[in-house]
């Protein structure tokens, strides 16, 4: 018989970490601990109502582990990075606060001093933290709120002010002067309600936009170093190595790497109509530069051509395509716009060549230039010349400003 190892004490149940989901009614506490410890969450809640009668434990140790509890990750659950709460908090606090306000004013009417002064105190406590936590709690305004964030603010601030008002007109010239501070802060809580979140807002774009400006001149100077080191170092390599050699495509596709993260700021186009004909045959050039020994010099002039039709840019890329497959070397691209009519032109240094000796069989140039630019209602044109090829497109397009 084989020996068996010694009975020891039975592993320990796996349980899962102790962290809040994001898709819950307040804050997720209950489910998280409900989670961990393997009760059911009805449970864990009643275990808080029952501590919070031990001289508030309860609620001391749920806003405990709502501060120190981590939220799950975005992919628990929830798919986004946000918290979603099924309970419109900020109403909760409001409608408690408004029923506070009421009560305070009808105690004050009464003559019950020291109990309106509780309640007002209450009032303005629950609708200053109600807009607090609108202000920053919730991640985006709950879709079920019958008010905007903008007018639930101004509700607030308006109802502690008239509160205040009505307190002081049923107490004319007596009173407490507990209850008459009671009315003062009151009304500077109504102010500030109306007035915080503007200055809020006005400090967040202020750290935005000095955030932005420091990250701004950090990048100057990194491209200012890079420029007078990295990108010299790297022309160099291409005007020694030579436009077609191995070292000097990847020096050339190194620096355009460079400078698009130095000088883009890391903003890339996103959506279609930002991005013009020019840019879309610099990619092309860029991407053809890597697999072929040429080097292309896109340049062009007049408007952005950013409503250029289909069939121009993929005859223009299939040009591109055969310059660097038959010339490679030096190639040129220029596009021109003016007057609504756009002209593209590829010219290499190779050796050319006669279209109409190309057998019937080779339709490169035939349809997926020239037979392209026809059917969009364009035109093409193919030149031989002794020191290489050009071909140009043509087609006409609305202008921009029309």
């Amino acid at each position: 018989m084989s020996p068996t190892a010694p009975a020891g004490p039975r592993a320990g149940v796996q349980r899962p970490p102790l962290a809040r989901p994001r898709s819950c009614a307040v804050s997720g506490v209950s489910v998280a601990l409900a989670d961990h410890l393997g009760w059911p969450v009805a449970a864990v809640r009643w275990a808080f109502v029952g501590a919070t009668f031990l001289g508030g434990a309860g609620i001391l140790l749920y806003l405990w582990l709502w501060a120190l509890t981590p939220l799950r990750g975005p992919g628990d659950f929830d798919p986004t990075d946000g918290v979603r709460r099924r309970v419109n908090v900020p109403w909760v606090l409001a409608g408690a606060g408004a029923a506070s306000g009421i009560a305070a004013v009808v105690l004050a009417a009464g003559g019950a001093l020291a109990p309106a002064f509780g309640a007002l105190a209450a009032c303005a406590a629950l609708l200053v933290v109600a807009v607090a936590w609108e202000q920053l709690a919730d991640e985006e305004p709950v879709a079920f709120a019958p008010l905007s964030p903008t007018a639930f603010r101004i509700s607030c601030g308006a109802f502690l002010v008239v509160v205040a008002l009505a307190i002081a007109f049923t107490q004319n010239v007596g009173g407490s002067g507990m209850l008459w501070l009671g009315i003062l802060i009151t009304t500077f809580a109504g102010a500030a309600v109306l007035v915080a979140p503007w200055g809020l807002r006005l400090w967040r774009e202020l750290i935005s936009e000095r955030t932005a400006r420091i990250k701004e001149e950090q990048r100057a100077e990194m491209a200012a170093h890079l420029h007078d080191s990295v990108l010299q170092t790297l022309a160099l390599i291409q005007n020694r190595a030579g436009a077609s050699s191995e070292v000097g495509r990847i020096a050339r596709a190194q620096e355009r790497e460079l400078r698009d993260w130095l000088y883009t700021d890391g903003r890339a186009a996103s959506a279609a109509e930002e991005r013009d004909l020019a840019a879309e045959l610099r990619d092309v050039a860029a991407a053809l530069e890597v697999e072929h020994a040429v080097h292309f010099d896109v340049v062009s002039v007049g408007e952005p051509v950013r409503r250029a039709p289909s069939e121009l840019g993929a005859a223009a890329r299939e040009a591109m395509l055969n310059a660097a497959r038959h010339a490679g070397g030096e190639v040129s691209v220029y596009v021109e716009h003016a007057a609504g009519r756009v002209d593209v032109f590829v010219r290499d240094r190779g050796p050319g060549f006669d279209l109409g000796a190309l057998p019937e069989g080779r339709l490169g140039v035939r349809e997926s230039i020239i037979g392209r630019m026809r059917r969009a209602g364009g035109q093409a044109a193919v030149v031989a010349r002794g020191t290489g090829t050009e071909i140009q497109l043509t087609i006409d397009i609305p202008s921009e400003t029309t």
